[in-house]
């Protein structure tokens, strides 16, 4: 099949952009990527009457950290940004490190080229990586419209799969993570049936230990419900702990609890997910430390 017909309009300004958005925002969708749009045009599953190209727009492509007394630090993500542009580390410290390990379980290379960050979180799809991580490291989203802006925490930016608060009219500007401490330990896995298969479970992890104790923990789950969540009950259970061997199961068994009510899936079951979850988060756990022993060792 092939789109329904529309119109088309390249723009090369974040006001253009903004401008052919208000024009007609129920019915108007952005171009950046394509990777998904494109197919669901395609498909006609989706058929909006006008597509606003967003890639003439210099600037857009941008990755830039700030550094202030009163916000701390964040890594800022433009709209263009594809998503190989994480291969490899774009920062020295271990959120360059989690972005890099998380970008090689994205797609294919093919659509790492063309794809962007921004791209998959406006997407949402339940298991998508950079919404996983988006909610795991509680990074934030900025909305504009033509006559102002809101920001979001990526945890109420994504609503349900495939669902978010992007309103008609608006366009997702930034997405902003906030640099980790340089001795936590990092670690993204992924469970999948083949390797051209979406993720059926994964899980990112974020790992602060000080003086033996953990001090600082971070867990994001996805497949487990219609968005990526954040295991906070085993995140507590980490917090104030050695990270031994009881911690690590206690923590697998308490985020394990949100496969309670999963989405369906043939190929998955409840007890299934339960399980898988359990393995994932105990692996996640165990490269995470592994990491730490790595910043030990170069330090």
């Amino acid at each position: 099949m092939k789109p329904a017909p529309f119109e088309y309009a390249a723009v090369s300004s974040r006001e253009e952009a903004l401008r052919e958005l208000a024009a007609a925002p129920e019915t108007t969708r952005v171009l950046a990527g394509g990777q998904s749009l494109v197919l669901e045009m395609n498909q006609r599953a989706v058929r909006p009457a006008r597509l606003v190209d967003i890639n003439p727009v210099a600037g857009f492509d941008r990755l830039r950290i700030s550094r202030t007394p009163d916000t701390g630090a964040w890594l800022h993500v433009g709209p263009l940004v594809r998503h190989r542009a994480f291969e490899r580390p774009v920062e020295a410290g271990p959120l360059g490190r989690l972005l890099a390990r998380t970008a090689h379980f994205v797609a294919h290379p093919p659509i790492r080229a063309r794809g962007t960050m921004l791209g998959s979180l406006a997407h949402a799809h339940p298991t998508a990586e950079w919404p996983t991580l988006a909610v795991t490291l509680d990074a934030e989203v900025d909305l504009a419209l033509a006559h102002g802006s809101r920001t979001l925490p990526a945890e109420e930016f994504l609503t349900g799969a495939f669902s978010t608060a992007l309103a008609p009219g608006e366009l997702l500007a930034q997405a902003r993570f906030p640099l980790l401490p340089a001795a936590t330990g990092v670690a993204f896995v992924e469970h999948r049936r083949t390797g051209a298969s979406f993720a059926q479970l994964s899980v990112a992890a974020a790992l602060l230990v000080e003086e033996g104790v953990v001090v600082d923990a971070r867990l994001g789950l996805a497949g487990v419900a219609a968005r990526p969540v954040r295991a906070r009950d085993a995140e507590h259970v980490l917090v104030g702990r050695p990270p031994n061997e009881r911690a690590i199961t206690a923590a697998a068994v308490a985020a394990s609890a949100y496969t309670a009510d999963p989405p369906a899936d043939p190929h998955a079951d409840v007890a299934y997910r339960r399980h898988a979850a359990r393995i994932l988060v105990r692996r996640a756990l165990g490269q995470a430390l592994d990491d730490i022993s790595d910043i030990v060792e170069r330090s």
